[in-house]
């Protein structure tokens, strides 16, 4: 993709390049997805069963300032 294309982008408010990235995203074939970021089937298959769970039950979620707080404890 052409540098400028890009920098247009990145100067979207927040809310649209969210927008954006999630319709890239679900413009993919699972296949894709996977082999985009290096996933097993496995792996993905546990990951979309993770976002099936996370949208019957939202309040599970975990806050990503508690995770990223654990996970510095933890080094």
């Amino acid at each position: 993709m052409a540098p400028d294309v890009i920098a247009s982008l990145l100067k979207l408010p927040a809310a649209d390049r969210v927008e954006l990235a999630m319709a890239l995203w679900e413009s993919l074939g699972e296949s894709d997805r996977g082999n985009a970021v290096g996933l097993t089937p496995e792996r993905l298959a546990d990951l979309e069963r993770r976002s099936d769970e996370h949208r019957t039950d939202p309040a599970t979620a975990i806050p990503w300032s508690e995770v990223r707080a654990k996970l510095s404890i933890k080094k």
